[in-house]
């Protein structure tokens, strides 16, 4: 019996020695500590947790964009470490070039705050915001795809460019994801978003599901450096399947209010019938703007769907759609494998790479 008592007595025992060890080797790292964030050289935050670089930036209302919610599954969430000591870890060697790597670019959601960080990130995210919205309006477009129209509570309005991102917030669960916006940029009172059920997906799932009107939301943005180019007169080609409609609506609709000064060619790719919308909207934009063209195709027609369009992969109907390509720009918004696909068939046509504008997630 005497033994037996002294069982658990040992196990307290050792238990406590882990626990001092593991608090000396805290502090040893850092922890308990006051450490300084600098970031771009200007703005510091002091910090006294341990978190995540991109959870402490997100408390202080700098918001890093994080399509996964910090799951090390999208790489959105990168920084410049300007005073890294640190090797890349294993969660970040897929997200990072061989350039990024020799400029110390790390991802936020992967570094724990254990030092005084010198830190650079574009200077755009330092205006981004959160805001709180409210659901208007929930349309469905097809059967897999609707329209979500959120207005903003607090602040009162977003100003973003024509082919940004916002993301959401889904209440209740650890889980954040990036939508293009689909909306007006002169309508600054409230966004758009134009949400594809994916099987499974948790933020899709709950828009579809779940989502009512008057339900209040927390949206971050805006992000993204896919946004139209204003100062050039090129010739554009827009490459869109799915819910990537969206950014390219957000930029037609900018385009019209400018009287569509440039050439457009409009390529949306979708499998039968039922996954096309807004058909009837760009066509009238076509007769509206004869320099708008819009060209829809589908990869699998129905026999019912009496389809007289373009048939085949939107890859192979661009590539019989374009000549020429050196002098113009594309806007894409898609699957990466899409995104990739379709950058292939542009450099056929000699598209210079800088003039190839994409946000790279899933929509």
């Amino acid at each position: 019996m005497t033994e037996l008592i002294f069982v658990p007595i040992i196990l307290l025992g050792v238990l406590l020695i882990i626990a001092l060890l593991l608090i000396a080797a805290d502090k040893i790292l850092g922890g308990g500590q006051e450490r300084t964030i600098t970031i771009n050289k200007d703005t510091k935050i002091p910090v006294n947790t341990d978190d995540t670089l991109l959870n402490i930036l997100s408390d202080n209302k700098i918001f890093i964009p994080s399509a996964c919610g910090g799951k090390a599954t999208c790489g959105f969430c990168k920084f410049q470490w300007l005073n890294s000591d640190g090797e890349i870890k294993p969660t970040e060697e897929p997200f990072l070039s061989e350039d990024e790597r020799q400029r110390n670019v790390r991802l936020s959601c992967q570094i724990k705050v254990r030092q005084d960080m010198d830190i650079a990130i574009p200077d755009g995210l330092l205006t981004a915001q959160a805001y709180q919205a409210r659901v208007v309006n929930v349309e469905t477009l097809t059967y897999d795809i609707k329209l979500v129209d959120f207005k903003f509570i607090e602040p009162s309005e977003m100003i973003f460019k024509p082919g940004q991102y916002a993301q959401l917030r889904v209440p209740g669960l650890d889980v954040i994801r990036a939508y293009s916006i689909a909306s007006d940029p002169k309508e600054t009172d409230h966004i758009e978003f134009i949400v594809r059920l994916v099987p499974k997906g948790q933020a899709t799932t709950f828009v579809h599901k779940a989502l009512e009107t008057k339900d209040k939301i927390i949206l971050t943005g805006p992000f993204g450096d896919f946004y139209l180019r204003e100062e050039t007169n090129r010739d554009m080609i827009c490459i869109a399947g799915g819910s990537g409609k969206a950014p390219i609506r957000s930029i037609m609709y900018r385009l019209k209010d400018l009287g569509m000064p440039r050439k457009v060619k409009y390529f949306f790719g979708a499998r039968s019938k039922r996954d096309l919308y807004y058909t009837e909207a760009f066509e009238a934009l076509a007769k509206e703007f004869p320099n708008f063209e819009y060209i829809p195709a589908l990869s699998e027609p129905l026999p019912e769907d009496n389809w007289q369009g373009e048939v085949g992969l939107i890859t192979d109907v661009v590539d019989r759609h374009t000549g020429d390509l050196s002098e113009a720009e594309a806007y894409l918004c898609g699957s990466p494998g899409m995104i990739n696909a379709c950058t292939n068939v542009l450099k056929k046509h000699d598209i210079k790479t800088e003039n190839v504008f994409f946000d790279k997630f899933d929509l």
